[in-house]
Formats: C-alpha cells, sequence, structure tokens
C-alpha cells in the first residue's frame, strides 16, 4: 500500500496534506524518514510513525450506534446531520448497513466491511429485523394474522410474511405497542404497512438486527465497537 494512502486511510489528513507532511519529514517507517509519498509499505507489519508517534493501522471497524431521531442514514449530506457526524473513527471510509427514517430511533450498524454489509442486507439471506413501535388505534388478532400471511400493502407490493406482538393498549392514548419483525427493508415499509391495515405509526424504533442486538445502556446518539462474538456472530 502506498504511504500517503495508509496515512489518508486513518484520517491524518487529506491525500495533499500528507504528501506535504511526508515531504517535511514527518513520518518515519521503522528508523527511516520517508519522503516519498508512494513509498510502499505493508500495513500491519510496517511500523508507520507521524512525529514520531505511532499510526497503527486498522482494517476494518465495526460500530453499534443507537440512532436519535432527526438524524439522517447517509455518510455525507448537505443539509442534515448524519449518523456518521456522530462516530469518531480511525478510518474514512465507513457506512451504515440499511437505513433507518429520519424519524426513526434504534440500532444501527456502521462499518467498512462491505462483504458483511451485503450478507447482512441481501434479501435472499432473510435477516430478522425486529422493532418496537407505538401505532394509533388498537390492534388485533385479525392484523396479526395479515402480517403474517404477508400483507398486501399496495398494488405494487405485497410483503414477505412479518410477525406482530401486540404488547398493549392504551384506551387514553388509543394507542397500541408492539413489535414487529420483518425480513425486508422496502422504502417506509413498517410505516406503509399499518397505513394499509387503517393505523398510523407514531413511533418505531428497531431493537434487533440479525443476532445483533441493541445494547440497552446506550443513550440516544451513543455508539460503542461490536465485541468479537457480536462479529463473529453476524
Amino acid at each position: 500500500m502506498r504511504l500517503d494512502k495508509y496515512l489518508a486511510d486513518m484520517q491524518k489528513g487529506t491525500r495533499s496534506q500528507i504528501k506535504t507532511y511526508i515531504k517535511k519529514g514527518r513520518i518515519k517507517v521503522g528508523d527511516i524518514v520517508v519522503t516519498s509519498p508512494d513509498f510502499k509499505i505493508e500495513p500491519g507489519s510496517d511500523l508507520v510513525l507521524m512525529d514520531n508517534v505511532p499510526v497503527d493501522y486498522v482494517f476494518f471497524e465495526y460500530y453499534m450506534l443507537n440512532k436519535p431521531a432527526g438524524v439522517v442514514t447517509a455518510t455525507t449530506d448537505k443539509k442534515e446531520k448524519t449518523v456518521l457526524d456522530l462516530i469518531q473513527s480511525k478510518r474514512n471510509d465507513l457506512f451504515p448497513v440499511g437505513r433507518l427514517d429520519k424519524d426513526t430511533e434504534g440500532l444501527l450498524l456502521i462499518t467498512n466491511d462491505g462483504p458483511l454489509a451485503h450478507k447482512i442486507l441481501s434479501p435472499k439471506n432473510h435477516i430478522d429485523k425486529t422493532y418496537y413501535t407505538k401505532v394509533k388505534g388498537q390492534l388485533d388478532e385479525t392484523i396479526t394474522a395479515l402480517f403474517f400471511k404477508g400483507l398486501q400493502v399496495d398494488d405494487d407490493f405485497c410483503a414477505l410474511p412479518a410477525k406482530l406482538t401486540i404488547l398493549s393498549y392504551d384506551k387514553e392514548s388509543d394507542s397500541t405497542t408492539a413489535y414487529i419483525t420483518i425480513q425486508e427493508g422496502k422504502f417506509h415499509q413498517i410505516k406503509r404497512m399499518f397505513a394499509a391495515v387503517g393505523s398510523e405509526v407514531l413511533y418505531l424504533k428497531r431493537v434487533s438486527m440479525g443476532s445483533l442486538k441493541l445494547d440497552t445502556n446506550l443513550q440516544l446518539g451513543e455508539y460503542r465497537p461490536l465485541t468479537s462474538s457480536e462479529i463473529e456472530n453476524l
């Protein structure tokens, strides 16, 4: 790998800034001051130092974020705060795995591991995604059965079978809390599903995705690295 790419990947500056650092003799590989940006190194083997401080190379990073409402699921946005703005990372190529609507909270996986993201998002793998929701009105077992059968959402979309677990009904607010598990990720899918049965989503929070479960110790907007066992299970 080129030395300037190594340092750029680890967010030590832009490529042009790093080239200037290298030419000024601020970068060492081992005991040697390197002055050429295209100097080849082996990540994980060669010791790279910037101003005599080691710069370790991290190939993959995995973070669990408890996404707050009001933040968009994107890598960049000219107007809105993104989920990546909430995370401090060594790498500059992180991305969210899948998406949550701007007003939806909960579990979001952030990584730079493309093959893992593809595995999780591929429809053929049927990865369960479970959400806690509060919806308008009182739900009954008829709606549970419709979801389980595979709801005809509109003329163009029939959802795969989904599991709806009704938790409680509050008469005062005329609202029902429930868990819903789907295996797809269509645009506004859960909101569209409840609208199709005459209800409205008032609150939505993802609590799990496959084997990964939202850490209840994480406050909204907080994140942590995945554990080795969580990564292995994914």
